[in-house]
């Protein structure tokens, strides 16, 4: 029967449902509500996660599954809002029918203006009837679009790291092939972009279209549009959907705009300074994270009240700290740079373990040559080791003898060695305050 979509009982059958697909989008609307806010907070801590161990890849999913949740939520729940305000209008026709200007008794005047600009009751209901309908299809196509823009950007950064940046490409072939695509692929965004917004412009010229038509086949892959196709011209070729279409785009950028409004409270401090001489930040201090459930920042110590004779010491690992660790050490980069996305199934390799432990001696000695401890002007020494801290992030630990501190402020600060110019100087990475006072 979906096969021969001409048949008069298929179409028949169309138009049964069509006519009662109301109670399927309040269900499914119901449902993808309640799991989409369940899914949310997950989401966006998920998020944070990748942000502060800096996993680009878990972020960008993590990203791009936050944009959508908002997208859904906001639609979705204006549909339910209209979608009983149509109810409500059925229930309230079944009692008083269509509106009666005459049973009002208003003026001449505002007789006629009103019959011209509300109308008919039935056309009001018809009209939450075509909002609704519309509201919940194009839910699930801005989607589409997210995930559309999703790809391109994918396919550039591809393009830019497998093919222009490659080590295994002859140059003729990285830069003679890879730059003409990458040029090719920008502009074609930027033609795709523009055929977009004016709802199809560069396919009614005739000129143009010859021009645009490769880039619209090949954008058709790199974007899936070939999935929703025809929910994108259905839309185009009926004046109401165009309109609706039009005054979404910048409804969602206007509240874009007003969701980035926040108060501030005063011109020189927020709770979102870092940690140094004269602030301390929770995000330092293992105790106030475990208690408020925080994401911990790049060094951290047990606590701002420390009453041990030492002084636990913990920093996080980030990509950058190996790039370092290169630069300082150029033996340890290995040939082939295994960091990035990695597949288990696929991925295989037997392993010298007596060289890789010599190795990451070696690492660790470079690590410790480029960082340092200083407590106020002090050096301190420092033996750091790989680690995982109680959120279970890998890292690097050391434990700092303090026996000799008096009792009072004091201020941690994490030193690492730059090379700028071919010189050699001092950065301090971090600065976490403490008090000291042993039992």
């Amino acid at each position: 029967m979906s096969q021969d979509y001409n048949n008069p009982a298929f179409k028949k059958l169309l138009q049964k449902l069509q006519e009662e697909s109301w109670q399927l989008e309040l269900l499914i609307s119901g449902f993808a509500i309640f799991g989409l806010f369940t899914a949310y907070e997950p989401i966006s801590n998920s998020m944070d996660e990748a942000k502060n161990t800096e996993q680009i890849y878990k972020f960008f999913i993590s990203l791009i599954a936050q944009i959508s949740c908002a997208i859904l939520i906001f639609n979705l729940l204006l549909h339910v809002l209209l979608r009983g305000l149509w109810i409500g209008a059925l229930g309230l026709r079944y009692v008083s029918g269509d509106i009666d200007y005459d049973e009002l008794k208003y003026s001449q005047k505002f007789t006629r203006y009103l019959k011209k600009k509300v109308g008919s009751f039935d056309r009001y209901i018809a009209t939450l009837e075509n909002y609704c309908s519309i509201i919940f299809a194009i839910s699930f196509l801005l989607i589409f679009y997210v995930l559309a823009l999703t790809f391109t950007i994918v396919t550039i950064a591809l393009i830019g790291n497998y093919i222009i940046d490659s080590d295994w490409l002859p140059g003729w072939v990285s830069k003679g092939i890879g730059i003409p695509l990458m040029l090719f692929i920008c502009l074609g965004m930027l033609f795709t972009f523009i055929d977009f917004m004016t709802l199809g412009f560069l396919k009614k010229k005739k000129w143009l279209s010859k021009i645009y038509f490769p880039v619209y086949w090949l954008f058709s892959f790199i974007t899936l549009s070939f999935l929703y196709r025809p929910l994108i011209y259905n839309f185009l070729d009926h004046k109401f959907g165009r309109r609706l279409s039009m005054i979404l785009v910048p409804f969602y950028i206007l509240i874009l705009m007003l969701s980035s409004f926040y108060h501030q409270n005063s011109n020189y401090i927020n709770a979102n300074l870092s940690s140094g001489a004269i602030v301390a930040n929770n995000k330092n201090y293992e105790d106030q994270l475990m208690l408020n459930n925080q994401f911990t920042g790049d060094v951290t110590i047990p606590s701002k009240v420390i009453n041990e004779s030492y002084l636990q010491v913990f920093m996080v690992y980030q990509e950058d700290i190996e790039d370092r660790i290169f630069s300082f050490n150029p033996g340890l980069k290995p040939k082939k740079d295994i960091r990035g996305l990695q597949n288990d199934m696929i991925s295989f390799e037997f392993n010298d373990h007596s060289k890789q432990d010599s190795l990451r001696q070696a690492y660790l000695k470079t690590f410790n040559f480029i960082y340092s401890i200083r407590i106020d002007s002090t050096k301190y020494d420092s033996d750091f080791i790989l680690s995982q801290n109680f959120k279970n992030e890998l890292g690097f630990e050391t434990y700092v003898n303090i026996d000799s501190l008096q009792k009072g402020r004091h201020l941690l600060k994490i030193v690492r060695k730059r090379i700028r110019k071919k010189d050699t100087t001092y950065w301090a990475i971090e600065q976490i305050p403490f008090w000291y006072f042993k039992d």
